[in-house]
């Protein structure tokens, strides 16, 4: 059996899609809102029951007999200032839910982020001690918070993974409001205006648009974690992206090219309530994850982008 939070979120429900594109059923999906809320998400996905957030520990109290538990539900917002409600929603939720993998014999997956390395001042390496690392925001506090509470624990679950998720993109993230990729936003932006907004730099190293972003495509991260799940890799907290950083108008222009449509770029300033925090680099450190024998990413940028306006360009966009 297995347990996935955030399931009716984006990359949770592509998870669950993955499961089931290779025979797996024993699922148990968990989030704060439910599929009937989210019409689409989860409707062509074969699982064996929905709980709310709220039931799960007591569920779990009377079924310890669950394999893993791949916790994917958390306030993804980097704009949230309530840090007391990220606290108890990122960071104590999290606690809990590895106490209890570790108290029942249960392999424990949950998603860090790649918003822990702030500027990336150090780097992007998931070898650094996360007590040196620096946030730009709230959220990415709440996730850092999580990982080293973690390393500091004398006693943990047979198998745990903390993934740090870099910029993913991909069918199913469509009800992630401003949280959603540039990839989904230009689409629709382009659809109605025929062009697209971009944040023009605000920093001399960086013209406008060659701000860089390790973009990941879904597909990726959903084989990877069914590859944990077969038995590859070991404990530890891990970046998962593509490894390799491009620039805005890299996407802009495989968006563009894969509508049939010519780049027209909109430039407008970064707001000053987020020109201190906003991140003009990224790019993820993988020798690590890979070297335990995972695939290589398979979708770079350009095919990325292709396979998810497919699904854009349908009626039923979703997994």
């Amino acid at each position: 059996m297995i347990i996935v939070t955030g399931a009716t979120g984006f990359i949770g429900s592509a998870i669950v899609w993955q499961l089931n594109q290779n025979g797996r059923k024993d699922i148990i999906c968990v989030d704060t809102v439910p599929p009937s809320a989210r019409e689409g998400i989860l409707r062509k996905r074969d699982y064996q029951k929905f709980l709310d957030k709220n039931e799960l520990l007591e569920f779990l109290k009377t079924n310890p007999k669950i394999d893993w538990i791949v916790h994917m539900g958390a306030c993804s917002s980097t704009t949230e200032m309530n840090v007391d409600y990220l606290r108890e929603n990122n960071t104590e939720y999290t606690q809990k839910l590895f106490e209890w993998c570790r108290n029942n014999n249960t392999r424990f997956i949950y998603a860090s982020s790649g918003a822990c390395y702030g500027e990336g001042e150090l780097g992007f390496d998931d070898q650094t001690d996360p007590d040196l690392l620096k946030p730009l925001n709230p959220y990415g506090d709440s996730k850092v918070n999580f990982d080293r509470w973690v390393l500091k624990e004398k006693e943990f679950p047979p198998l745990w993974m903390g993934l740090r998720f870099f910029n993913v993109y991909g069918p199913n993230e469509y009800f992630k409001k401003d949280m959603s990729s540039v990839v989904f936003k230009a689409y629709r932006q382009i659809n109605v205006n025929g062009s697209l907004k971009l944040f023009r730099s605000h920093n001399p190293d960086y013209k406008d648009g060659e701000q860089l972003r390790d973009f990941v495509y879904v597909k990726d991260i959903t084989r990877w974690i069914e590859e944990i799940i077969n038995g590859k890799g070991h404990s530890g907290i891990f970046n998962m992206g593509f490894g390799k950083a491009r620039t805005w108008l890299d996407l802009a222009r495989n968006v563009f090219g894969n509508m049939g449509k010519e780049m027209m770029i909109d430039w407008i300033d970064v707001p000053e309530d987020i020109r201190p925090r906003y991140q003009y680099f990224t790019e993820a450190k993988m020798d690590r994850f890979l070297s335990m024998g995972f695939h290589q990413p398979q979708w770079s940028l350009e095919d990325g982008i292709k396979d998810y306006i497919s699904y854009l360009d349908k009626d039923d966009p979703f997994l």
